[in-house]
């Protein structure tokens, strides 16, 4: 019994610097994706794809990248779909840039971010739960609620609110999405385990996910 005692602490220490040592950890990726300076060819890729977007439009596709990376850090191996067709477009960019890439992807990730095309993926429904993780993950960071939104989180918006042509849009009203635009997804639908992010031909409403293989 005295022995017990003893181990039973030293359990409950270790299990404590553990999670003080996870937190501290991801802290400092957190702050290195905040504070990471992206080659200035992302910016000129996305206004040679977008010719439209103004340098403040291109600044927050900028942003919804780092957002994605956010979610890619905090889902940790679970696959991550890309939701936004511009935001894919920076992310193509930057993974040209090898060695930057790799380095990144070490110290703010613990890993190396594979980009994987939905059409690519292994199974028909990987890019689905890919979605509902992006979904999840992106409301939860914003303080939206996943089944009952009242907007849409940033990375979910992009597309729709700058008028990217082949990019996916996401209706908060699935009773009335519009059905003009080429992608319309129901985004309250994503939030429920039982439904998808796409639309009646089974699409999944993202460009391409992220691995932790």
């Amino acid at each position: 019994m005295d022995t017990i005692v003893p181990i039973i602490f030293a359990i409950f220490v270790a299990f404590i610097l553990f999670r003080m040592t996870r937190k501290s950890r991801a802290r400092k990726r957190a702050d290195l994706i905040d504070a990471y300076q992206f080659p200035v060819k992302l910016n000129e890729k996305i206004a040679e794809t977008y010719p439209h977007l103004s340098e403040r439009d291109v600044a927050k596709v900028i942003q919804g990248l780092r957002e994605y990376f956010h979610i890619c850090n905090t889902a940790g191996n679970k696959m991550v779909s890309m939701p936004s067709q511009v935001v894919d477009v920076a992310w193509h960019e930057f993974i040209l840039f090898t060695k930057k890439y790799d380095q990144f992807c070490n110290q703010a990730l613990g890993r190396f971010l594979h980009h994987t095309p939905a059409e690519a993926m292994s199974t028909p429904t990987m890019a689905q739960k890919g979605i509902r993780t992006a979904w999840r993950l992106s409301c939860a960071r914003e303080q939206v609620s996943a089944k009952n939104p009242n907007r849409l989180p940033l990375l979910f918006a992009l597309d729709a609110e700058l008028g990217i042509s082949d990019g996916f849009t996401y209706a908060l009203n699935c009773t009335r999405t519009d059905q003009s635009s080429a992608h319309p997804y129901c985004a309250s639908h994503i939030g429920c385990s039982s439904g998808s992010g796409g639309d009646s031909d089974g699409d999944s409403g993202c460009s391409g996910g992220c691995g932790g293989d």
